[in-house]
């Protein structure tokens, strides 16, 4: 398939900038995967959409203050995006100025509590930094870092808890699951009385998530690669929903690449650390994952060919022709989409 085969046009107004004042009052549009069907709802909605028994699968991973902004020790300001964890506090990092920071180049960040040297070039143009601290890494990001919020929002972020989920635990991530932003602990609540069942996995989300797909054969593309956990007990619930009958019913396009990465011919998953750069595009066959909740993606990104694998790539795109007309926000601080 060609990457031209998932484009359309978005009106720039459209691109919510500020997250909805009260997370379940975004609209969700439910679309049916097999007829392409329609309805116009709300995110409170979604205790009606599903039954007892139904696994919701979530990503716990929480976003840390990543954009590091500093100077060289030689002279300069530079900025530093954290992406990668490799261990032995060194990281790979985008870096801007990447001209300014050549191998052997050192940081210094805040009065000085945090220094860096960089070590080497990284794929991509990024570099792999080895930072210097006293302390917990964490705590220093929280007082120096800024979230690094997707290159489409152009508004500052009052409140840094918007670009969190209510139940965001382990630190790690670059970016939000942000299909997740919609759910209040109230709703979760009222969904698990209905007898839905709750499972979290853990993705940590990398910038790669917006890295355009450059390739006009969509096959060639190379996906970017991340961090992945499930824990036994999540296995053990999915498993046992997936045998009594339940729908399996991914949150967001993460937790969805991770089920589908870690299941057999069977749907069934096991638990697993470890990497993923699982590529999911029409023609795809669905092995766990009968449902999925998702905002609305990039024309020609690999979140949009996601969707239209479980979904039908003209569903899809009638779908997002209908979500323009009928003024929907898009892309993280927007509106969801519930296909199942």
């Amino acid at each position: 398939m060609k990457k031209s085969d998932f484009y359309f046009e978005l009106p720039e107004e459209l691109i919510a900038q500020t997250p909805i004042e009260k997370r379940d009052h975004s609209r969700l549009m439910e679309i049916d995967k097999l007829s392409g069907n329609i309805r116009h709802l709300h995110f409170y909605d979604l205790p009606s959409l599903v039954k007892p028994g139904d696994c919701l699968v979530l990503n716990d991973s929480r976003v840390i203050p990543a954009r590091l902004f500093g100077r060289r020790e030689s002279g300069g300001a530079v900025e530093v995006v954290l992406l990668t964890d490799k261990g032995n506090k060194v990281w790979e990092c985008l870096t801007r100025p990447g001209k300014k920071t050549e191998p052997g180049t050192k940081l210094v960040f805040g009065d000085g509590e945090l220094s860096a040297v960089v070590l080497d070039k990284a794929p991509g143009g990024n570099r792999l930094i080895e930072f210097k601290y006293e302390g917990i890494f964490l705590e220093i990001l929280e007082r120096l870092g800024k979230m690094p919020l997707p290159p489409y929002i152009k508004e500052e972020l009052l409140d840094s808890e918007r670009y969190q989920t209510v139940y965001s635990k382990e630190p790690g991530s670059a970016a939000a699951p942000t299909a997740g932003l919609h759910f209040t602990k109230e709703l979760l609540k009222e969904l698990e009385e209905k007898g839905v069942l709750i499972a979290c996995i853990t993705l940590h989300v990398g910038l790669g998530t917006f890295r355009p797909v450059k390739a006009e054969n969509i096959e060639d593309h190379e996906m970017h690669a991340e961090y992945c956990m499930i824990s036994k007990e999540t296995a053990d619930k999915i498993n046992a929903a997936k045998r009594a009958g339940g729908r399996i019913i991914s949150c967001g396009t993460t937790s969805c690449r991770t089920l589908e990465s870690r299941c057999d011919e069977g749907g069934f998953v096991r638990e697993y650390a470890g990497w993923t750069n699982i590529f999911i595009y029409p023609g795809y066959r669905f092995k766990c994952v009968d449902g999925l909740i998702t905002n609305f993606h990039l024309p020609e990104s690999t979140l949009i060919m996601l969707v239209s694998a479980l979904a039908g790539r003209e569903n899809i795109i009638r779908a997002y022709e209908e979500a323009i007309r009928e003024r929907y926000r898009f892309f993280s601080f927007g509106d969801a989409t519930i296909i199942i």
